[in-house]
């Protein structure tokens, strides 16, 4: 079995990833979901040797010792990949990732110019967060890419491992992997900063020490971008914070109200076509209001600020579901997996749902040529359609010869009128 036919493959078919692991026929991710390529059930010999074909020594022997490694390389001009290379039960597994050789513009992942507009601030933080695998490297590609395009400046970039790769095209681009060009995360960035830059890229804030240097460089006059596990804006200015010592949470909310700039909150769903998946963001974009409620001890009323800030470029998760919804982008049911809150969420829903069954019966009646059903005005779908008016009736009750009684008319009624 040859790794470049499996890796093709996972090309050919637009997928996300290859599993390789023993006891089981190779297997692609599409779609957020795990298909077997008609191979031969895989065993150790088999992952071991396909490990080798693409591991270098120095990975290699980081395997033997710690049980793990991760690295990144170029498959010829097609595309790259992001592999990790691990022992379980005393067996080889390897899980690669595609990295496309081409750059994501704004409009295809999904987001607001208002993002694109920070990019060209002289300082500050931008958090992109959300699980792994929700496409935060992608979106830190594309912004990176468009101020590599726009301002003539030095970017670095500190990662684990290098998975994008940016040219020099109006500003410089220094791209650092962890393990092979520095140490850590934190050892990179202190370095980092006496190499002149303007914007820099941290692959993963892991730990208290690379977050601390990563608020003070962005208080210092550079734009910062680094990426966290957590889901949710409120939920991720509360984890930053939560890092730090007791005695020190007080002077770290100040310095986060100042230099935080936006929280991108981001997870992956699958397409309701089934080819591909989409992206869902929540963004918080930091004023006044958001400073304070960080200062004061107050991130819980944060998702208050962020559905009432949409002409700030505010969307809330639950918001930015229901526009893919109500688009036919993805399936109700796969937002509701991923909403904050189910309830509220499925109550909106109903809405919809009975929008669409009005619009479908309206439709029927119409393509029935039934009488008037072009131009019959639509109920609204929270309330059935009103009965008929009572000035009707008494013209029903009318005699055959069309007359009608004088008994009929209300002299206090029609003096009201």
């Amino acid at each position: 079995m040859q790794i470049n036919k499996l890796l093709q493959t996972v090309i050919n078919r637009n997928a996300s990833d290859l599993h390789l692991a023993v006891g089981r026929k190779p297997c692609i991710r599409l779609s957020s979901r795990l298909v077997e390529l008609n191979t031969k059930v895989l065993d150790n010999d088999d992952t071991t040797a396909l490990m080798k074909s693409i591991t270098s020594d120095r990975c290699q022997q980081e395997l033997q010792e710690v049980g793990s490694t991760d690295f990144g390389f170029s498959f010829g001009e097609q595309a790259r990949f992001r592999v990790s290379v691990f022992k379980q039960r005393g067996n080889i597994g390897i899980v690669l990732r595609l990295i496309p050789n081409r750059l994501m513009t704004f409009e295809e992942i999904g987001l607001p110019p208002q993002v694109r507009d920070m990019l060209y601030k002289p300082r500050g933080l931008v958090l992109v967060t959300g699980p792994t695998g929700s496409g935060k490297t992608t979106t830190l590609a594309t912004m990176i890419n468009h101020i590599n395009e726009s301002r003539d400046c030095h970017i670095i970039t500190i990662e684990d491992p290098v998975e994008y790769h940016h040219k020099h095209i109006r500003s410089i681009v220094t791209q650092r992997e962890i393990g092979v060009d520095t140490p850590g995360f934190a050892e990179g960035l202190r370095r980092g900063l006496r190499m002149d830059p303007d914007v820099i890229l941290i692959g993963e804030m892991r730990d208290l020490e690379t977050i601390e240097t990563a608020i003070h460089s962005s208080e210092t006059g550079h734009l910062v971008f680094g990426t966290l596990h957590t889901t949710g804006a409120a939920e991720t200015v509360n984890r930053v914070i939560d890092q730090f010592p007791a005695q020190q949470q007080e002077q770290i909310r100040v310095m986060l109200s100042t230099t935080l700039i936006s929280v991108i909150s981001q997870t992956l769903i699958p397409r309701a076509s089934g080819q591909g998946v989409v992206a869902a963001f929540e963004i918080l974009m930091i004023n006044s209001a958001i400073q304070n409620l960080i200062r004061t001890k107050k991130t819980y009323q944060i998702d208050s600020e962020i559905q009432t800030g949409s002409k700030f470029g505010m969307v809330t998760l639950d918001d930015h579901l229901m526009t893919l919804v109500k688009r036919r982008i993805i399936t109700a049911q796969e937002a509701i997996l991923r909403c904050r809150n189910i309830q509220e969420f499925k109550h909106r829903l109903e809405g919809i749902a009975e929008v669409d069954e009005t619009e479908a019966a309206i439709a029927v009646s119409a393509a029935a040529g039934g009488e008037g059903a072009a131009a019959k005005p639509r109920p609204s779908p929270a309330r059935p359609a009103a009965p008929a008016a009572p000035a009707q009736r008494p013209a029903q009750r009318a005699p055959a010869s069309g007359k009608r009684p004088v008994l009929q008319i209300d002299p206090a009624r029609q003096k009201r009128k």
